[in-house]
């Protein structure tokens, strides 16, 4: 009778410190949070946009005389200085009249001499003057011969890279017709679509910084403003903004490329402390409240707040500056809750 009095005993001591290790050991862990901090300071606004690597300016070459092409030396993909040869027609025809109006402007020449120093005895002063005008409609051929020959060679007007060949060698093309793509690669730029209403943000601002990253690549370069369009283009209401890099981005980056351009400026002040509508929790009499961070909890605090004509809620009464709140997700949240600052996806 007494064993069993005392086994009684023993177990009525145990199953309570039993039950409290137990109900410590299911304590849940700190449930993650996003926080924001209180403030009527200046935010900065970032956003995100999709481009293509552009060219400083791409032309079509054309012959502005018409003949057979002879050489095309324009490799694609390749780079060509300044003034290397691209491609030249078939040149003795252009170099046989280029001949012929020498031959006809000397013999001009030397019959309008031969008559200024005759005038007065055999030869009139009109028959002078007609000499005059044969020499110089003898000059005009001359000339124009000679830019013709000229026009049968194509030259790069800037260093390019060779974009693409249009026709084939040996064939005979007409004045005008596009022989070969050329890029000027001295600068590369950047083309975005910016909706209207940022474009107008972003001109209201005296410094908005741009960078830009590649797919696969998670260095930033810099791009400065080169120009923008001044009329929303048919579809979507957006600005074409044209930006530079600041800093050649490396070699394989080409016209076409895709890129990722960063936008990042200073918004204006708010008119008071913004609070966001995600923040709020509000009870049955319709009084709102934020949940509070400190030491690793979150407390309920009342609120005042008010809606302004630009649809935001400010914050009139109740938390000072520099005050951690929950941001998002506060009516899933208890007063005096254990939690911490979420940081980042998976942890």
């Amino acid at each position: 009778m007494r064993s069993h009095w005392f086994f009684t005993g023993v177990l009525a001591l145990i199953i309570p410190f039993t039950a409290m290790a137990q109900e410590e050991a299911v304590q849940p862990a700190p449930k993650p949070v996003k926080l924001m901090e209180l403030s009527n300071r200046p935010v900065v606004l970032q956003r995100q946009f999709f481009g293509q690597v552009a060219a400083r300016q791409t032309v079509d070459l054309a012959f502005q005389v018409g003949g057979q092409l002879l050489a095309l030396s324009a490799e694609e993909g390749a780079t060509m200085p300044s003034g290397a040869l691209i491609a030249q027609l078939d040149l003795a025809g252009y170099q046989r009249a280029v001949a012929q109006t020498q031959l006809n402007y000397d013999k001009a020449q030397r019959d309008a001499k031969r008559l200024e120093s005759l005038q007065g005895q055999a030869v009139s002063a009109v028959q002078v003057r007609d000499a005059e005008t044969t020499l110089r409609l003898a000059e005009i051929a001359l000339e124009s011969a000679q830019d013709n020959l000229g026009h049968a060679t194509l030259r790069a007007p800037f260093d390019a890279l060779v974009a693409r060949r249009l026709i084939a060698n040996y064939q005979t093309v007409t004045a005008g017709t596009p022989v070969v793509r050329l890029h000027d690669i001295s600068e590369l730029r950047v083309d975005i679509e910016v909706p209207e209403v940022l474009f107008r943000q972003a001109g209201a601002r005296d410094q908005v910084e741009f960078s830009a990253v590649f797919p696969g690549d998670d260095r930033r370069f810099p791009l400065n403003m080169r120009e923008f369009e001044t009329e929303t283009s048919s579809v979507g209401q957006s600005y074409t903004i044209t930006l530079a890099f600041a800093d050649n981005p490396g070699a394989f980056v080409f016209p076409g490329a895709s890129v990722t351009v960063y936008t990042s400026a200073e918004g204006i002040a708010p008119n008071g402390t913004v609070v966001p509508k995600t923040a709020l929790i509000y009870g049955p009499a319709g009084e709102a409240f934020v949940m509070v961070y400190e030491d690793g909890t979150v407390r309920q605090t009342s609120v005042e707040i008010e809606m302004h004509e630009d649809g935001l809620l400010y914050l009139i009464e109740g938390l000072s500056d520099g005050t951690q709140i929950v941001s998002t997700g506060a009516s899933q949240l208890r007063d005096g809750q254990p939690v911490r600052p979420f940081t980042r996806i998976g942890e």
